[in-house]
């Protein structure tokens, strides 16, 4: 009996093994309420929430129990992040619902896991014919993608990616129902980020081994939600993605998906509508690395002042460049200052955000 016992002291151990840096679990009296208690002047954890549409939060932000992966038991909620035909923030024209880790701890320094679980339903699915970035950091050094990208041929395309610099590491279609989850493992020391990745209530197991890329982030880039891009047209229809089991530690890697405090939330999914059935097997695939068309060419940046006019502002110095609407300076900022050209950094909300315009 003692041996039984330490056995499974053991497999407790490596399954959930990591130092929680910042978490994004949701307990039982989380309420959509709580997100507009943030602000720029009032930067309470444990969510940033300032990138949506011109609608009340509760368009675009919903929790149930319901809403979560079944197995993970830490949540007692998961969220429903919605965009739809309102979702333009700041005069941008991509649809946008995301929000954002507000942390105390250093996001960006040693080797770190991001958690985070996906669903889609046959409700409100998303539109295979526009491009999604998801879960996203403001280099766009790593992210999920779905749908057809941005300048590529085809009406459509059912493939939920993982993008390092814009080359594809991994990749499966799409289903509804099945939950998809997912940890960045992100080596910042020495510059290589690899996937973790599992579906329904199996474990995490490594996909992709550490590649070579450029991570970095000021702690408060990390955009959960998703972002979509035009593709040249517009659809007016709501699209919604549930998450769960959102969180970030230092290695070594937590790969139960009952989450970081087991029991915590309860298991299950019970109640509200049929938007999580149960998993089917695992039906993720690796692919060879493929290049995507279009380079990351959207990121983001704080309501603009109504008291005040953005100010343009250039930089010579020299460094890596930023793409288009991506941030480029403010408080804490230590990613790209310069622009890629014809674009300049603009300050949109006084010291706090700079984005390249």
């Amino acid at each position: 009996m003692k041996r039984i016992i330490a056995g499974l002291s053991l497999f407790v151990a490596s399954a959930r093994a990591g130092t929680v840096l910042w978490s994004g679990i949701f307990n039982s009296s989380a309420t959509v309420a709580n997100f507009d208690k943030w602000s720029w002047s009032n930067q309470i954890p444990p969510y940033q929430w300032y990138i949506h549409g011109s609608g009340p939060t509760s368009e675009y932000l919903a929790l149930s129990p319901s809403y979560k992966n079944p197995a993970d038991t830490s949540d007692a909620q998961g969220i429903k992040i919605t965009i739809d035909g309102t979702a333009f923030w700041n005069g941008q024209t991509m649809e946008r619902s995301e929000i954002i880790p507000q942390a105390s701890a250093s996001l960006g320094t040693g080797h770190l896991y991001y958690h985070f679980s996906l669903m889609t339903s046959t409700t409100n699915p998303p539109n295979p014919g526009f491009e999604h970035q998801i879960a996203f950091f403001e280099s766009h050094f790593t992210e999920i993608k779905y749908g057809l990208i941005s300048g590529e041929a085809g009406t459509t395309d059912n493939l939920l990616r993982w993008d390092v610099g814009g080359v594809t590491q991994w990749s499966t279609q799409l289903k509804a129902g099945n939950w998809y989850n997912f940890a960045y493992d992100i080596d910042f020391s020495g510059g290589t980020i690899g996937l973790w990745a599992s579906s329904g209530s199996a474990p995490l197991t490594q996909v992709v081994a550490g590649v070579k890329g450029s991570p970095s982030t000021n702690s408060a880039d990390w955009h959960i939600g998703q972002l979509r891009l035009p593709n040249g047209g517009t659809n007016a229809a709501p699209e919604d993605w549930y998450w769960s089991g959102i969180f970030v530690e230092q290695a070594p890697i937590t790969t139960s998906i009952a989450g970081p405090q087991p029991g915590a939330g309860g298991g299950g999914g019970g109640g509200g509508t049929p938007t999580t059935t149960p998993a089917p097997p695992k039906t993720t695939t690796t692919t060879p690395p493929k290049s995507t068309t279009k380079p990351p060419t959207t990121s983001s940046a704080p309501p603009t002042s109504a008291s005040s006019k953005p100010v343009t502002t250039s930089s010579t110095a020299p460094g890596p460049t930023q793409t288009h609407y991506g941030q480029c300076g403010g408080n804490g900022w230590t990613g790209p200052t310069v622009c890629a050209s014809p674009y300049t950094c603009t300050v949109v909300s006084g010291p706090y955000y700079s984005q390249c315009l």
